[in-house]
This record gives structure tokens, C-alpha cells and sequence, in this order.
């Protein structure tokens, strides 16, 4: 719905703020399903690291394929609580088959799904949020929304962790599919007209009866700054993606800890840490930008990785989910404010959220594969070092082309009509 004024969309989002936040909340647990717990499961039923790593970069590869259509769709589409509630009914399903069968095609079809809604549903958040509080707003509340995210996650771990141990790891699907419906559920609360669809795809209009153009898709592959961050992106979830489950597999085969209360603790101690980190970049990145805070992102894997290495017992999850809570917990909030950003004026943040989403989903889908047989050849203390000595290549990217990252990680006044599309020229 295309309303002529900033003001009458400023006047519904309190309608929406609410469903908003408890979808982030439930759609948390939503999209990873078992998520972490799934390692643990399978080495339950007599599977390996390295085809665990396997099953999770086929899962990632599928989930990485459909981000940059789905964006699209998403920019496109005048019924974007859709693509939750569509991801919310293949959650549920992939849960189900999990629980039918641990044959190996059966697993990857399962997780194909759940990455598939999973990386859907991420733009299609992100849209919402950007039509009902607009630009101005958009980066207040997308920290919010990251905030209530996290705490889902530290719930459905606690909660996982706890049925886990109680009633066994079957249960933890059961409560992914739970928290799919109640999504759905959340997402349906939202009034449609809350949401306007030209403001969702970052498209501006110097006076309200103006047409707002669209920018054609090559606007993605022209942006130097958008290329940098995905690419920089890509580097520290190489090391990135496969650091939680292969620790978690590492610490478990000590026969230290309970398997499911282990991987549990490694969620909630990182989520925690993310909730508090998603509130301090939130404010930070008001008042002084950006770049610092994703320079501080990149930083932490490498000593993550180091910390990883050496301290391989049920105490050493602390500070190595320490670090990833600060990695993460930044990212979370700057990554789609600042694509939102870089692409205000064209037309196309939601495809540009799903390319950069696509481009570091390359380096989460390969991690887990790259540390899986690595782990399996060398031993886990080796594959941490290896793993967070990716992130160095994130370092050099942001360090090397500051004077062209730094203009558009500086704070902006987005509050002013005339101003708004002067990102996307700056960054070309």
C-alpha cells in the first residue's frame, strides 16, 4: 500500500511495534530449527564431523541461493508478511522430516528447507521494519528488533537445552516447530497498512506526488562500498560459520558435559552477550557511525579462534561465546542498517540485503565443510586457529579501502526529504 504521506506511517507504527518485536522474538528460534543441537544429534545416530559438515553446507548453499530472488520478490511484492508466513509453514515441515528419519538425504532435505525459509525471512523482516518506521527510524528499530531476536534465541536455547536433557533432542524439534507457528501467528498482527511498500524498498520522493523511479539490478554490482562489505562479509563467515558446531562437538567428545545442556549454554552465553552488544551498537551507531563498530565485528574471530584452540573443556565456552555475542551482536545491527544506506534512493534494499546476505552465506555454507574435514584430518585445536585466521582477510578489506567505506559508515540525518538519496550517489 502506497499512502502520500510520511506522516500517516509514522501514525500506525505503534499498531505494528509490538508484532514486530514478537515476531523477531519467535522467528529467532524459527530459523535455525535445530540449528547447533543438530550436530550433537547426528553424532547421536552414528554420523562423522565431516559429513555433519557436509549436511550443513548443502542446508547453507540452498539457503544461500534463494536470498538475492527472495530479496526481489520482497522489493516487488505489496504483501510481504507472506514470505514469513510461508517460511513459518516449511519450518515446521523440515522439523517433521527430521523427526521421520536420519537417512542422509532425508537430513538435507530438511535442512535445505529450514535454510531456505530461514534466509528468507531475514529481508522480509528487514523490509517490514523499513516500511512502517522508514529510513529516519530504520536503524533505532532494526536494533530493537535485533535485541528481541537475540532474546528468542537465548529462550529457544534455554528451552532447547532443557527439554534436551529432560525428554531427549527430538523434543528440540518439536519446539522449532512451535515457535514457526507462533511467528506466523505474529507476522498476521501486523496491519498492512502499517507497512508502505515504497518506503520498504528504499525508494524517496522529493515531494509526495512525485513518481519514485526503480534502479535497475546492475545498481548492486556498481556500488564499490556494497561490494567491499559483502565481500569483507564473506571472509569472517568463512571462519565463522563452522566455530559454534564444531566446538561443540569438540568440548562433547571429552565426555565432559551433557551433549544437549553444552550446546545449549554455548547459545544462551552468546545471545546474551547480543542483546547487550545489539543496544550499545544501536546507540553508538547514532551518534558516530559504523565503521569502527564493524572493524571491532571483524577483530574478535581471530582471538575467538585463538581462545578456541587452547581451552577446549566445558569452562572454555565462555569466552570463546563471549566473542562470538561481540562479533555477531554488532553485525546484527550495523549490517542492515548500513546496506539500508547504501542503497536508499534505488529501489532495491531488499535484493541488496539478499546479495549480501548471498555473498557471506558463501563463506557460512563453505565453513562448515572447509572445518569439518579439516577437523577430522588435523584435530579440532588446529581448525580453530585456521578458522579465525579468515577474519584477518575481513581486517585488511576494511582497513585497505577506509576512505572509501568511512563516508558511508558516517552518521546521517535521514529525517530531511532533499538529503535522502545522496548515499547511493556517494557510494557509486
Amino acid at each position: 500500500m502506497n499512502r502520500p504521506s510520511n506522516e500517516l506511517a509514522r501514525g500506525n507504527t505503534s499498531k505494528g511495534v509490538w508484532p514486530l518485536l514478537a515476531l523477531n522474538f519467535f522467528m529467532a528460534d524459527m530459523q535455525s530449527g535445530i540449528g547447533p543441537f543438530l550436530g550433537v544429534f547426528l553424532l547421536a545416530h552414528g554420523w562423522h564431523s565431516g559429513l555433519i559438515g557436509t549436511v550443513m553446507t548443502v542446508g547453507g548453499i540452498a539457503g544461500m541461493l534463494v536470498l538475492t530472488p527472495a530479496g526481489a520478490l520482497i522489493d516487488a511484492s505489496r504483501h510481504k508478511k507472506l514470505f514469513v508466513v510461508i517460511p513459518g509453514i516449511c519450518t515446521v515441515i523440515a522439523s517433521g522430516l527430521v523427526l521421520l528419519s536420519q537417512n542422509f538425504w532425508v537430513v538435507t532435505l530438511s535442512q535445505a528447507a529450514t535454510a531456505i525459509s530461514g534466509g528468507a525471512i531475514v529481508p522480509a523482516v528487514a523490509g517490514i521494519t523499513l516500511g512502517i518506521f522508514h529510513q529516519a527510524g530504520f536503524h533505532r528499530q532494526n536494533g530493537h528488533n535485533q535485541v528481541y531476536n537475540h532474546a528468542g534465541n537465548l529462550v529457544g536455547a534455554g528451552l532447547s537445552g532443557l527439554l534436551g536433557w529432560a525428554f531427549g533432542l527430538t523434543k528440540v524439534l518439536w519446539l522449532a516447530a512451535a515457535f514457526g507457528v507462533l511467528s506466523i501467528v505474529s507476522v498476521l498482527l501486523i496491519p498492512s497498512d502499517a507497512i508502505d511498500d515504497d518506503e520498504a524498498r528504499g525508494l524517496t520522493r522529493k515531494k509526495k506526488e512525485d513518481k519514485a523511479e526503480v534502479s535497475g539490478f546492475s545498481v548492486l554490482l556498481k556500488n564499490r562500498t556494497l561490494l567491499i562489505l559483502a565481500a569483507a562479509l564473506a571472509c569472517f563467515h568463512l571462519g565463522n560459520g563452522a566455530m559454534l558446531p564444531l566446538y561443540g562437538l569438540a568440548v562433547v567428545s571429552t565426555k565432559q558435559v551433557n551433549p544437549s545442556q553444552f550446546v545449549a549454554i554455548t547459545i544462551v552465553v552468546a545471545q546474551g552477550v547480543m542483546m547487550l552488544v545489539s543496544l550499545i551498537a544501536t546507540r553508538v551507531g547514532e551518534k558516530h557511525g559504523y565503521w569502527l563498530l564493524l572493524l571491532m565485528a571483524f577483530i574478535a574471530l581471530p582471538i575467538r579462534g585463538v581462545v578456541a584452540a587452547f581451552v577446549i573443556n566445558r569452562w572454555g565456552v565462555y569466552p570463546v561465546q563471549i566473542l562470538d555475542g561481540v562479533g555477531a551482536g554488532l553485525q546484527s545491527v550495523v549490517v542492515p542498517a548500513l546496506v539500508a544506506r547504501i542503497l536508499h534512493g534505488s529501489g532495491r534494499i531488499n535484493v541488496g540485503q539478499g546479495a549480501v546476505m548471498t555473498v557471506q552465506g558463501v563463506g557460512a555454507a563453505l565453513s562448515p565443510l572447509i572445518g569439518g574435514w579439516i577437523a577430522q584430518e588435523i584435530g579440532y585445536g588446529p581448525t580453530f586457529m585456521i578458522l579465525g585466521s579468515f577474519a584477518l582477510g575481513s581486517i585488511a578489506l576494511w582497513l585497505g579501502f577506509a576512505s572509501t567505506l568511512r563516508p558511508a559508515c558516517e552518521r546521517r540525518d535521514f529525517s530531511r526529504p532533499h538529503g535522502s538519496t545522496t548515499m547511493l550517489a556517494a557510494a557509486e
